[in-house]
């Protein structure tokens, strides 16, 4: 028992550090809280709650980065990113754990393939400006929707979104996707707490060391070869991947 919550500790820290730098973190806390006997709708909950914390405390650290999008208040990206967040744990709530059991592997794809070639599509779509502010929103509620299922690489998909309206600042689209990104988590925690689905004690342990580790991460963020940082995280993210379509 102790030995799973140490794990659990350091599953949580370390996803906090990997969500302010990259990315990634629910490659580390989900599968941990599964390999510790948690029931993978559970798991997904319980890692939601831990992380959105974490999310805030790198908001926080990133606050003087913090810009309005270009184009679209700020307002309206947050009650957007809370409506998608919302109607994604819903959906997550509706789906039984042997469906559930079934697209995780392929989740986990899609999140680990979004997280290993998301950078350069985002390279490719800089400076095709999307002047649209409705469709914006419109890709940033379904950004949301996916975020409050299960969210694994949201952010490197809001990072796309937002090249395309002309934001070339990393520390500014960074401070926005944790700002954000946290909301729509935030949305769904509170249905899964309304639902029962969270197990508390595992949680506890997380949420800790998730927002020590989101403090600390985005402090280093601007002193970190990311580029080394991101590979770390892809060659994780495809184990897990890996792992996980083994275990199906």
């Amino acid at each position: 028992m102790v030995d799973s919550y140490l794990l659990l500790f350091a599953a949580a820290f370390g996803a906090g550090v990997m969500n302010s730098v990259a990315g990634g973190g629910t490659f580390l806390t989900f599968p941990a809280l599964v390999f510790t006997g948690v029931p993978s709708i559970i798991a997904n909950a319980t890692s939601t709650v831990s992380l959105f914390p974490g999310a805030f405390a790198s908001a926080w650290a990133y606050r003087k980065d913090l810009t309005a999008m270009r184009g679209v208040p700020l307002k309206a990206a947050l009650a957007v990113s809370v409506a998608g967040g919302m109607i994604g744990a819903s959906l997550l709530l509706y789906t039984s754990e042997t469906t559930f059991d079934f697209i995780i592997p392929w989740l986990l794809l899609f999140a680990s393939t979004i997280f290993a070639f998301g950078p350069r599509f985002t390279k490719t779509l800089e400076g095709r400006s999307l002047d649209n502010p409705k469709a914006l929103i419109i890709f940033q509620f379904l950004a949301a929707i996916y975020g409050g299922y299960f969210g694994g690489a949201v952010g490197i998909i809001l990072l796309a979104l937002w090249s395309m309206i002309g934001i070339t600042d990393i520390h500014a689209m960074n401070a926005s996707k944790t700002l954000l990104g946290g909301t729509m988590n935030a949305a769904a925690v509170i249905l899964f707490i309304a639902a029962g689905k969270v197990w508390w004690p595992q949680t506890a342990v997380m949420l800790i060391a998730a927002v020590t580790g989101g403090y600390v991460g985005a402090r280093m963020a601007k002193r970190t070869n990311a580029k080394l940082v991101r590979s770390f995280i892809t060659v994780l993210c495809f184990t897990v991947t890996i792992i996980f379509f083994v275990r199906a």
